[in-house]
């Protein structure tokens, strides 16, 4: 399961073990028993990553083999991103929220294959920034 966490100004892409049902039943108990409301629905996340990222070539055939073209598309946006959005359920305290987390679930070489596409792309833009 990848689990992106979303503030007002970044996002955090997680590769977590646990299942999507197990992860959302969880956090509705837990914000349950804090007297918390809890949003979960539907929904699309998306984020950018370099056209240049080394494994990219390897992303697009994982996704067409392993057949996620239910959970994961993706889109070249311009000469220097490609746009991965996944379909899964956003949680937050109420719909209007910009803040919350995103979860999806997909083949799990694809899952990872995309958490270390992130970090290198994260990685990358550090440097380019320092």
């Amino acid at each position: 399961m990848l689990k992106l966490t979303y503030t007002e100004n970044s996002f955090y892409l997680e590769l977590l073990t646990e299942s999507v049902e197990e992860w959302i039943q969880a956090r509705v108990i837990l914000t349950l028993r804090v007297g918390q409301s809890l949003c979960v629905e539907p929904s699309t996340a998306s984020f950018l990553l370099p056209v240049d990222l080394p494994g990219l070539a390897k992303l697009h055939t994982q996704v067409e083999q392993e057949n996620n073209h239910e959970v994961i598309e993706l889109y070249a946006c311009d000469t220097e991103f490609l746009e991965v959005s996944l379909r899964g359920y956003w949680l937050s305290v109420n719909a209007k929220s910009i803040s919350g987390g995103f979860v999806t679930t997909m083949s799990h070489n694809t899952e990872c294959f995309l958490h270390k596409l992130w970090l290198e792309a994260r990685k990358s833009a550090s440097f380019a920034i320092e």
